[in-house]
């Protein structure tokens, strides 16, 4: 549904144990499974055709991950408005759900001493063969970020995009990012919003429209819309309510890309893009974007 997913299967079929009604064991497997088979390659509609893992289909993977953000985290260079480069150099730097590389090693080219987890082998695999093509130095585990295998106040900044909400006990790991953080640490991390376009069109076509109302939760709903094995979605009171359990000072924005500021089929969305303009585009997707993006921090962490 979001513009930078993988087209996905339906995960859960008629008959099938609900999540609600499945242990927290059950579905962190599943999360296992799931993201194993379906590596977030960016490549929804099936258009890459080079050699997997080859420097040009990671070329290829990133100019759809930086397209589909490019409303929000770039200017200069890639992701430069979400990611603090320029504060990075020498720091220990932990990233949460490394998936296929970009932001390692955006952050390792910034300087930083970067460890990144992934619950999947697979993506621990696409990480490790990115840095070594292109000659860069990394520390890259499969880890669960419920529970982090590493000392307390361990790293400087630690980063996660689009990763938590696909636990089943995001509590769980944000504590655990509390733990590995130093006083003096910055979190900056993403997650899915329930206030954004993809969660009203999902309520109003799937919900209402297909009459899911009917045998199932709005939950249920999402979770059946959505990538990934289960999501939660959160509205920005509810993920800033959560970070201020273990954090002082937090803050969020509304993030999104071209589909959420015009949810249409992609044959009519291209074409209007270009009729409106960057400043309208850039306004409509903080107000109604899919994404909460949250920082998160001691207080007097900046002195």
């Amino acid at each position: 549904m979001m513009e930078f997913k993988q087209a996905t299967p339906r995960r859960y079929d008629e008959g099938r144990k609900r999540p609600e009604a499945m242990t927290l064991e059950d579905i962190q497997s599943g999360n296992v499974g799931w993201w194993t088979g379906n590596p977030m390659s960016y490549d929804w509609h099936g258009e890459i055709n080079a050699e997997r893992y080859s420097r040009a289909w990671f070329d290829a993977i990133d100019a759809k991950f930086i397209h589909g953000a490019r409303l929000f985290a770039h200017g200069s260079y890639p992701f430069e408005r979400v990611i603090p480069f320029e504060q990075l150099a020498g720091k220990h730097v932990l990233e949460i759900g490394c998936g296929m590389g970009l932001h390692t090693e955006l952050m390792l080219r910034a300087g930083a001493n970067v460890l990144s987890v992934d619950l999947t082998e697979s993506a621990i695999t696409a990480t490790s063969k990115r840095l070594a093509l292109k000659g860069l130095q990394g520390d890259i585990r499969r880890a669960d970020a419920e529970k982090l295998p590493f000392e307390s106040e361990a790293f400087d900044f630690i980063w996660s995009w689009g990763v938590i909400h696909h636990s089943a006990r995001t509590g769980r790991i944000v504590r655990e990012i509390y733990r590995v953080a130093r006083p003096t640490a910055e979190v900056r991390l993403m997650v899915y919003n329930r206030s954004g376009t993809p969660a009203a069109l999902t309520f109003l076509v799937r919900y209402l429209l297909g009459l899911g109302f009917l045998s199932r939760s709005f939950d249920d709903e999402l979770n059946r819309a959505t990538d990934g094995f289960m999501a939660r979605y959160y509205t920005r009171d509810q993920f800033e309510d959560l970070l201020r359990v273990f954090f002082d000072d937090v803050s969020s924005q509304i993030c999104g890309q071209d589909a959420d500021v015009l949810p249409l089929p992609r044959i009519i969305r291209r074409p209007m893009l270009k009729v409106l303009s960057e400043g309208y585009l850039k306004r409509a997707q903080a107000k109604r974007g899919g994404l909460i993006f949250a920082t998160a921090c001691r207080k007097n962490s900046y002195a």
